[in-house]
């Protein structure tokens, strides 16, 4: 079968139920391709008549929002020994270099970094969970939250859906070139955001060995 022949018999349905389950359980602190799966199916929507973009926003969102929703009441019940635990389990995302990266943004945005991380591939993981471990009052939660989730995934879907109705004809020809361009995509904002990540625990680790180290001459009589 031709892949566009594939392409036109996915249900609607599956790719909506699969875009909104993807992205709750990133947004719960599951470390999956949510974005990725979000810019796919939006150019998939762009190609294909029976995917609905409006829908398929709705989804994304609800998944962010229900998702972040769900790993802040795990942070606030597991407290720090979640995080030990998750870094154990998954040492790539939730290694003391990102905890500590995570822990620096909200330290900095408070309850802004609910909604920005929603943008930052390692903080869409983190920022519910760590939002409960540190205690963030609910309220404020809720409204970077729902902000956040709506922004994102209703922002990224018109974006990518708009700019797949400009080049239609193309993608419709060479969807699959689409499908790697949004996988290389996702790929590299993780490399960027590791590469950060590292650059911070080195600084940070330089200013804490600079902090113990004996000042010049203390020994001297």
């Amino acid at each position: 079968m031709h892949i566009q022949e594939w392409l036109e018999n996915i249900p609607a349905v599956s790719v909506y139920l699969l875009v909104g389950i993807v992205i709750g359980l990133e947004s719960l602190g599951i470390p999956l391709p949510g974005e990725i799966v979000l810019v796919s199916s939006a150019i998939l929507a762009a190609t294909q008549d029976h995917i609905n973009p409006y829908v398929l926003g709705a989804c994304a969102s609800v998944g962010a929002i229900v998702g972040d929703s769900i790993g802040y009441l795990i942070g606030r019940k597991g407290g720090e020994p979640l995080l030990r635990w998750a870094g154990r389990k998954f040492p790539k995302h939730f290694g003391p270099d990102h905890v500590a990266m995570a822990k620096e943004k909200f330290d900095k945005w408070g309850m802004w970094a609910v909604f920005f991380g929603r943008f930052v591939a390692l903080l869409r993981i983190f920022a519910g969970p760590l939002a409960g471990v540190l205690k963030m009052p609910y309220w404020k939660f809720l409204i970077a939250n729902v902000l956040g989730g709506i922004v994102w995934a209703g922002g990224t879907t018109a974006l990518i859906y708009t700019l797949g109705v400009v080049a239609e004809s193309w993608l419709k020809r060479f969807s699959y070139l689409g499908l790697v361009a949004a996988v290389l995509f996702g790929i590299g904002s993780f490399l960027v955001v590791k590469r950060r990540a590292k650059k911070a625990a080195a600084k940070r680790e330089a200013e804490e060995a600079a902090s113990v180290a004996p000042p010049v001459g203390a020994n001297a009589d």
